[in-house]
Formats: structure tokens, sequence, C-alpha cells
């Protein structure tokens, strides 16, 4: 059996999707050996090349995400083990991995979000997920942690990288229609073809919501598209293009007694100002791929340009240059009688914030002008990263990566003082790991490696002589896992262990409030575990079957002998995390079943442990057809008891009752969906 269709069973989750979606998807073929695996050709690669790291790797395909209202990026990741991901409003949302990003509520950061390859993230790390279209992607790649070096990426929380299709993995037409509570409407429609040697894709999405609470009301318009030509097997170049203009109100945090007693109500002083986040951007990039005896090289650029109108404390009105190149080479071949996989890369990703901040004055209107100024990041990274395999089944991977980055800020506003400044920061990444491949549906492997983590601007590092000596994060993590299959039954797991020196978190002594300093030293430990088991029922049909699948995470995150906190617990997302599903499947199409979204216990809001959010369990339904082509259609219903819970916690150093940091989550509602695909 080949790398590539035994994978497909090697990790539960994926396993389980692969399962799930064999009705709906087109099968493939392993070239090696012509072993028939579900999903695209590109799927099918994607999975055996990220099994080729020695850590928590995912990848999720869309035949799993797109069979729902795909309305944010928790469709995508939800059931992959060690990404809590909470749902603010629309298409908003927090991620965190391995307890990256902790003290963010508004602007990710933590985790390295690429499409195609490309970076979402501005120049200087933040990101959000306002240009995500779930609905665009062929597939979804994870990876938690330090492992995420294949893209020069050595964040704390790892990378996601959102891959569209091609004209050559694509069908002629695919177009949907989806709809729900809270007026959620959402229309989109794709078209690929080939010709030749030129091939083809295009998307586009319209999409609108009134929202759960009040004053969260938004719609977007998002396209992404790429055209590729292949002038030889070995030589291709793809240009990839993506527009999105999306509009959103912001409701704001509330306290903890009116998220729960009134979870619609929206901040009075948000809606006030009438705050909200309204962003049109481009990105242009160019990818080419050469196929050498054996190496392959991959190379190029990309450009985006993001303008954001921003009324919220104060109307920020800025925008976003960002610009760079890429090349990576990966060599396979016997050395010594040993094969030997190298990879070596380096990125450039440069770019330039301008920004003006005004007073907002009520329903969202500048007043005098507050503040202006330039910000403009720097980054170089070189990496290498070479797997020696001593036997055939067992790699000893040893890597390195080396980031430069400049970080400077020029005031052009000087009436409250000059706040310019410049910092610049050198950061080696080591890593060392093993793979173990025990049987071919069997693998074992570990790894220690190092990740850093540089401010900011928005920890505003050059306003005050604190802040200006803000330091990177540094962590380094250990990390033990298997991943396989045996007969009816996968699993996936990790535990890992993270040392954090400087962790970026809210250290502020005022209620409701966020200001970035340097932790001392704090740990993230936990445990992710997916599984996954198809049964064979009978009951209705020769073919049917019962599918259960589970991803739980465990995150016990802590201060280790702060002077302030001591030993407390990292607020911000739950000590255990489980959702899990059961889906009856049927020959002809049709599946059902209920599943579960169950944070146990409480956990806290800030870093003093004295506000506690509470334990939630969801339960949910959902049922439809797909036979993979033609005519297919869901309904699904969430929260179905309505339970009134906290989704997200704006954290903070200490909290009080009257703590204006909670997103109540979103009651009762119910999707539905109707789909053509050719």
């Amino acid at each position: 059996m080949s790398m590539t269709s035994r994978l497909c069973a090697t990790t539960s989750i994926l396993a389980v999707l692969c399962g799930f979606s064999a009705a709906q998807a087109q099968p493939v073929r392993a070239a090696a050996d012509n072993v028939t695996v579900t999903g695209t050709r590109e799927t099918a690669q994607a999975i055996t090349e990220i099994h080729r790291i020695a850590g928590g790797v995912d990848v999720v395909p869309d035949t799993v995400f797109k069979n729902g209202p795909v309305q944010n990026i928790k469709d995508i990741l939800g059931y992959v083990p060690g990404v809590i991901t909470q749902p603010r409003m629309g298409d908003d949302a927090r991620i965190s991995i391995r307890g990256s990003g902790l003290s963010r509520n508004y602007g990710g950061r933590g985790v390295s979000l690429y499409y195609d390859g490309v970076p979402l993230n501005t120049s200087d790390g933040l990101y959000d997920l306002f240009e995500v279209d779930p609905s665009a992607y062929r597939y979804a790649e994870v990876f938690k942690g330090a492992n995420a070096l294949r893209y020069g990426s050595n964040a704390l929380g790892g990378a996601i990288n959102l891959v569209t299709p091609t004209g050559r993995d694509a069908s002629p037409l695919d177009a949907r229609l989806d709809f729900g509570s809270f007026g959620y409407m959402k229309g989109q429609a794709s078209t690929a073809g080939v010709s030749g040697a030129f091939d083809y894709f295009g998307t586009l999405s319209l999409s609108q919501i009134d929202g759960y609470r009040q004053h969260s009301n938004g719609d977007a318009i998002r396209a992404n598209a790429n055209i590729g030509y292949q002038f030889s097997p070995d030589i291709e170049t793809r240009f990839y293009l993506a527009a999105t203009s999306t509009n959103q109100r912001i409701p704001g945090e509330i306290t903890k007694a009116q998220a729960l007693n009134t979870p619609t109500a929206a901040n009075a002083f948000w809606v006030f100002g009438d705050q909200q986040r309204n962003v049109d951007a481009f990105r242009i990039s160019n990818k080419s791929v050469l196929h050498l005896e054996n190496t392959e090289v991959e190379f190029g650029a990309f450009y985006t340009y993001r303008h954001v109108d921003h009324p919220i404390f104060q109307y920020l009105d800025y925008t976003v240059d960002d610009y760079g190149g890429f090349m990576r080479a990966v060599d396979d071949r016997q050395i010594g009688g040993l094969r030997n996989n190298l990879v070596v890369g380096a990125n450039i990703h440069n770019g330039v914030l301008d920004t003006d901040q005004f007073a907002n004055l009520p329903g969202a209107v500048k007043g005098a002008l507050a503040s202006s100024m330039v910000d403009t990041s720097t980054n170089v990274s070189l990496y290498a990263e070479d797997s020696l395999y001593l036997q055939p089944n067992l790699a000893l991977i040893l890597g390195m990566q080396y980031l430069d980055a400049s970080r400077d800020r020029r005031d052009r506003f000087l009436a409250n003082g000059n706040q310019s400044g410049n910092k610049s920061y050198g950061l080696w990444s080591p890593h060392l790991g093993l793979l173990w491949d025990v049987r071919p549906d069997w693998q074992v492997f570990a790894n220690v490696s190092r990740s850093a983590e540089i401010p900011t601007y928005d920890t505003n590092p050059f306003s005050t002589p604190a802040n200006s000596s803000l330091r990177a994060q540094r962590a380094t993590t250990y990390e033990i896992g298997t991943r396989g299959r045996e007969g009816i039954f996968g699993w996936d797991l990790s535990l890992y262990h993270s040392d954090i020196k400087g962790e970026l978190q809210c250290l502020a002594t005022g209620p409701s409030t966020c200001a970035i300093s340097n932790a001392g030293n704090t740990v993230h430990r936990g445990v992710e575990a997916g599984m996954d088991a198809t049964f064979p029922v009978s009951v209705f049909a020769p073919d049917d079957s019962l599918a259960f699948l589970a991803a739980y995470t465990y995150s016990d995150f802590y201060f280790r002998r702060d002077a302030t906190f001591g030993n407390n617990e990292l607020p911000g997302i739950p000590k255990h995390f489980l959702r899990a599903e059961m889906i009856y499947k049927h020959p002809s199409g049709f599946y059902a079943g209920p599943n579960i979204e169950w944070a146990p216990g409480h956990y806290f809001a800030d870093n003093a442990n004295s506000l506690t959010v509470d334990p939630y369990a969801l339960v949910n339904f959902k049922a439809g057809y797909d036979t993979g082509s033609g005519w297919s259609a869901y309904v699904e219903g969430r929260n179905l008891a309505d339970k009134r819970y906290i989704a997200t916690v704006a954290v903070t150093g200490f909290a009080n009752a009257a703590s204006e940091i909670f997103n109540p989550g979103i009651g009762r509602a119910v999707y539905g969906g109707v789909r053509y695909n050719l």
C-alpha cells in the first residue's frame, strides 16, 4: 500500500471525513498501486505530504464542511482536535491552537493563516477572518504548534492553509443556496474548466445576516479565482486572485449576567457609536513549480491591499499594503543507500500600515483627528528541514528557521508627543523530530521545537518606555503522538508541553482592560485526541452504516510562579472541550444523526482567576441527501435546547461582575440548503 492511499486512513479525523464523504466525493487512484481513495488527487497528495511531518497535523477535505451552512471558519475546523474556534458574530471568530492568542478578542495572532500558501496575516502578524469564505476551498491544512516549518512559520499556534480548487480538480458548475435563522442567507457558485495547457477556477459568494444579537448584522461579497498553465508535465505556473468586500456591525461585549439573561442585547455604548468593521481587500499572487529528477522547486510572489473602515471606541481608517515572495525546494534522493528528504526555503513578507484615527462621534461619524502613523514591517525567514530515513520506516528529522524582522513606526500626529520608534529581531528556532511508520496504517512521532512570536503593532510598542521594551514571545515545545487505523477504528493523538518565556498577555490591573505585557514563565500543555469508527448495520440496506466521530481537546495553561498571579490558570478557553457526532448513512445518499459540543467544567475569564465562565453542552442534529453529483440538500439544527452560554471572553488581568468582557453564544438556530454539482 502506498503512502498516498494509506494516509487517508492514518489520521482518525481525516479517516472518518474520507469515510463520511465516500458517497459524495469523486474517487482518485494512487498512481503507485492503483488503490482507490476518496477525494481529489490534489487532496490525496496534500495528505501524503503533510504526513511526512513528525507532529500534530491534519487535512480537512471540502466534502466535510460543504454539507452544512459553511458560515464561518468553525464549520471547517470544528472537528480538528487541538483547534478551539469561538465565533463572535457573523463571519468572525477567535482561533486558538495550543493556547495561541489567548489575549486576543479582535484580530487574531499566534496562528499563521494562508490562502493557497500566501499569507493572510498582515506583515506585523495580525489576521482577521472577514476575508475567509469557507465555501471556496478544496481543503484546509492544519499544522499545530511548531509543525508549520513547511511555510517558514514558527508561531505558537502553528499555521492553517486554505486551498482553493483548480480547473483540474473542480466541477464545471457548483452552485448552492443556504438560508437559516437570524436572517442568514448565502448564495455561492463556481465554475472550472480545462483547455489544453490552461485551466481555470472561479467562485463568487454573496451573504447577509441580521444576527442573533442586536447590532450584529452584516453582509459580504467574496470572489476567488486562479488560472494555471502547464508549459510541460514538469513546469507549471498559476495566478491567484481574490477580492472581498465585507460590512459587519459589532454588538460588543457585555457582562456575564447580561450574556446569560439577555443574550440578544448589544452593548449600548457600541450601539451609540455604531461600531463596525468594514473591509475591502484585493490579493494577487503567482506560484510556479518546477519538477526536476529528484527535486521540486516552488517559487512565487504576492501583493495584498486592504482598506479598513473601522469605527470603534475611535474611528480607525487605515490601509494595508503587503507584498513579498517565497521559494521552496524539496529534494528526495538516496544518500549512502538511505533515503533523504531535504526541504529548504525562504520567505519575504513586508508591508506598510497607514493609519488615521479620529474621534468617533455618535452614529459612526469622523470627528477630530486623534492620531496618525505609518507602520512599516519587514520579515525575512530562512528555513531548512532534513529527514534522513535510518530505516525505510524510520526518519530522523532536523530543522532550523531563522527570522530577521524589523518594526518601524513614524508618528505623524505630534500633539500628544512623538511616538515614533523602531525595533529589530533576530530569532533562531531549531526543530528535532522522529517519525516511525510502525505499520503501513500506523505512525508514531515525537519532536522538540522552538517557536517565536513578535509583538504586533496594536500592542503599541512605542507609546511608552514600558511597552517599547516588549520582547518576542519564545516557547520550547515537546510533543509525542500517534495516528493510525486498526480495522474499523481510527485514532489521532498528540500530547504536548510548551515552556513559554515572555508570553504576550493581558496583565492589566484594571477591570475590562487589556494592556499587553510580557508575562514571566508560563506553561501550555495538553492532549489532542481524535477517534472514529464506522460500523456496518444492515438494517435498512445491505451497505448502510453508522459512523462515530469525536474530537477532544484538553488544555492546561498556567502561570509559573508569577509575582502577581502565582500559579493561576490562564483564562480564555475551556480546559476540556469535546465535539462528537454519530451519523447514519444510507447507500442512496441519505444521512442523519445528532452531534454535541460540550465544555464541561468552569474556566476563568481573567488572570486573577476571580471570575469564571460556566460549562455548557449544545445538542445539534443534521440530515441530508448527497450522492456526490447532481442535486443535494441538507437541514441542520444547532443548539436545539436553546442553551444560554458564553462563546468568547475578552480576557483581562482582573475582572468582576461588572466587567463587560463576554460574548454570548448563539441560541437555537435552524439552517437549510440546496446544492447542484455537475
